[in-house]
């Protein structure tokens, strides 16, 4: 199966996925949608599925890389929890700063959900807003999108 793009709406985001079968090569937020739609799970996910990205593969979490182990231990974060930069550090053997600059660089958010690693003393940093960080874990808390 070839790369696919494609997108949908979370409140006034779109979020972009790049995909190819189960495999998520990138996901990306925007103001604008793309021409073809994202795949079911994303939609599902973004409607409140908690389950619904289960089945992706990230490619960020293949190897092992600091990075990709970071990745993987945030995948293990559960829907609607949180975990502070210095939890997942603790879990891979790293500090808190590369956890920040592996969240940074992510290249699949949602699929790596690394909206759910927040800052001992309060929410963190996300690409491209705080706003839409605080608006992905409401929805995941049940509270719908902000």
């Amino acid at each position: 199966m070839g790369v696919q793009e494609g997108s949908c709406p979370f409140g006034l985001w779109h979020v972009h996925v790049v995909w190819s079968g189960d495999r998520v090569l990138q996901v990306r937020f925007g103001r604008s949608p793309a021409l073809a739609r994202a795949p079911a799970p994303f939609v599902r996910y973004l409607a409140g599925d908690p389950a619904a990205l289960v089945g992706l593969r990230s490619a960020a979490v293949e190897g092992d890389t600091v990075y990709a182990r970071i990745y993987r231990a945030v995948q293990a974060v559960p829907y609607g929890e949180t975990a502070t930069y210095g939890e997942v550090a603790a879990r891979v053997g790293t500090s808190a700063r590369v956890v920040g600059n592996a969240m940074r660089a992510n290249p699949t958010p949602l699929v790596v959900p690394c909206h759910r690693v927040v800052a001992k003393g309060g929410i963190g940093g996300f690409s491209p807003s705080v706003d839409l960080k605080r608006a992905l874990l409401a929805m995941e808390a049940g509270r719908g999108i902000s």
